[in-house]
């Protein structure tokens, strides 16, 4: 079975603010023509779907388990990286990578 990916926000926003992490979602918005898009300005097309913050900041990409990650997307998460950030694509099968990474703090500074 393939959990819808607003199933699987839910689980990952409750499971992060369970264990104290601050959490950013910006949600889509119909617009007049009744397409549903995430006002975005300037680069912001293909920005992460979540902002978890604790010790550290990460930036999640959300997918199901068969879903793609755009170009837009994915140049997001390479230039997060680059900067040093913590960047992942998170799919439903990584559940129990998911709950360690929210559940412990990071191995060395910075994360």
């Amino acid at each position: 079975m393939n959990t819808p990916e607003a199933d699987f926000q839910r689980a990952v926003i409750e499971l992060a603010q369970w264990r104290g992490w601050r959490v950013a979602h910006f949600r889509k918005a119909q617009n007049r023509r009744g397409d549903w898009r995430t006002p975005v300005a300037a680069d912001g097309r293909g920005f992460p779907d979540l902002v978890l913050v604790r010790e550290r900041v990460l930036f999640v990409e959300l997918k199901t388990d068969s879903g793609r990650v755009s170009p837009e997307q994915r140049a997001w998460l390479e230039s997060l990286r680059a900067a040093g950030a913590g960047a992942h694509v998170w799919r439903p099968r990584d559940w129990s990578e998911i709950q360690r990474e929210l559940e412990n703090p990071p191995t060395e500074a910075g994360g």
